[in-house]
């Protein structure tokens, strides 16, 4: 892991699921002028993701490709299950099992379901490596009202 490494930022997911907070980071993402990776192992996810983020809203949609389309490396938010920045992101989103080099990302976002006691456990792995890395790493968590409150 790159001691150069950005931000890394931990989502605990209590209130709210995946699909009604994902689109809302990657608005946010690309409200920066950043390009997003989103990265998942598993292929039913990035499926679901796919046809989601097309139809999350019915006054928009967030513009997004999937990993080994022709033009993937042009796409402002990517779903991939690859180690590779095929699309020169900013932002890595992690969904499940976080790469062992996070280099070369301005930030890393971490977001896990904390009623799911292995993805807990798993973001809590992460949390331990990249603060002995020396890393910004930042706690995000639901809070009692909609929105988001930084613990760490």
């Amino acid at each position: 892991m790159s001691e150069t490494s950005g931000e890394v930022w931990f989502y605990h997911l209590e209130r709210a699921s995946l699909e009604q907070v994902l689109p809302e980071l990657l608005e946010k993402t690309l409200a920066r002028g950043w390009r997003a990776l989103v990265r998942t192992g598993d292929a039913e996810q990035r499926a679901r993701l796919d046809a989601w983020l097309w139809t999350f809203r019915d006054e928009s949609f967030l513009p997004h490709g999937m990993a080994g389309e022709a033009t993937a490396d042009r796409q402002p938010i990517l779903l991939t299950g690859g180690e590779e920045n095929v699309n020169g992101a900013q932002a890595l989103f992690v969904l499940d099992e976080a790469p062992a080099d996070i280099s070369g990302f301005a930030r890393t976002i971490v977001v896990f379901d904390g009623h799911d006691e292995a993805a807990l456990a798993r973001a809590r792995g992460y949390w331990k490596t990249y603060k002995a890395a020396k890393l910004d790493v930042a706690y995000w968590k639901q809070g009692e009202t909609r929105g988001w409150e930084r613990q760490g």
